[in-house]
């Protein structure tokens, strides 16, 4: 199992490639080209791990092709310096997922074609031996591979009785392949972890107190943390803000997200828009062509790399 002092040392971006509207599109249509050029762009910067989200819906429909994506994204990463940390299910906003074709984004959303995984409709039982071959697909091929820093059971699942037995069963279903790299996940899911799993969405300077409630309690926990999701300019944490006290807390971490593309997380989600500044980016480090939003920021980065 990697090590604490590997875990601390992890300075990540979540990875969507600027061409795809959501994890679909991601994997169904895998631009191999896009994605080459833009992890390049985060090993520049001195990023070396990305956390993906992975979509049942492709693997549903294409297994083997997608076993082989997946393959070949670590193979890109790795040329590039990256670890990656996979998702392997997720309650995140948005309605069932949908293969191609792909709408367009909806002009001034944030996120606006994000889908969770598996969706709503693949939660009942009869989809159980479905949802175990996926999981024990990806952690027995993948489970010994240095390329893998860990693996995400779950992203942001809800309190209801489907996603609770789901991720219970998703847990027993990894640990019984037993992959070397360590399992987590996000809120409920950090009592069944190898690995504290935490998102911080709020601004230290404005909010310190309950930042401090949050670092106390993933701490608390006694294991490694990864800070898997932060960033959102300005109101819900900045940089400038947040990477001082990972550091000093030695929280390994992943951005949200290194691209600002067609997922237009520029874009401030739908309870900050009355409250957010204009021309403010709410999301996103850098322009599909490589310039980053806010030059500063860069030099964080690699500050944080020891550049």
């Amino acid at each position: 199992m990697t090590t604490d002092t590997t875990y601390a040392d992890i300075r990540g971006a979540n990875y969507v490639p600027s061409t795809a509207v959501n994890d679909a599109q991601f994997w169904e249509e895998f631009d191999e080209v896009t994605i080459d050029r833009e992890l390049g762009l985060a090993e520049d910067i001195g990023l070396n791990s990305v956390r993906v989200f992975l979509q049942y819906l492709v693997y549903e429909d294409q297994p083997d092709a997608m076993l082989e994506r997946f393959d070949t994204f670590c193979t890109i990463a790795a040329r590039h310096g990256l670890s990656v940390l996979p998702v392997l299910f997720d309650d995140c906003f948005g309605p069932e997922p949908e293969l191609g074709p792909y709408p367009d984004p909806v002009p001034g959303r944030h996120n606006s074609q994000w889908r969770s995984s598996p969706g709503r409709t693949r939660m009942g039982l009869e989809h159980r031996p479905a949802l175990r071959r996926y999981v024990e697909a990806f952690t027995q091929r993948f489970g010994d591979d240095a390329r893998v820093l860990a693996w995400e059971i779950y992203n942001e699942p809800k309190s209801e009785p489907p996603t609770v037995a789901l991720q219970r069963d998703a847990f027993a279903w990894a640990r019984a392949v037993g992959p070397s790299q360590p399992l987590t996940a996000c809120w409920s899911g950090v009592y069944l972890s190898d690995i504290t799993n935490v998102h911080l969405y709020t601004s230290p300077s404005q909010r310190p107190e309950e930042v401090a409630r949050i670092v106390e309690s993933a701490e608390s926990f006694g294991k490694p943390v990864l800070v898997t999701e932060f960033l959102g300019r300005p109101n819900r944490g900045t940089l400038a803000e947040t990477l001082p006290i990972f550091a000093e807390h030695r929280f390994g971490w992943y951005f949200w997200e290194l691209i600002i593309g067609r997922t237009q997380v520029d874009l401030p989600w739908k309870p900050d828009v009355d409250s957010h500044p204009e021309g403010v980016a709410f999301q996103g480090l850098l322009y599909p062509d490589g310039t980053p939003y806010d030059p500063a920021e860069l030099v964080l980065i690699a500050e944080a790399a020891g550049r």
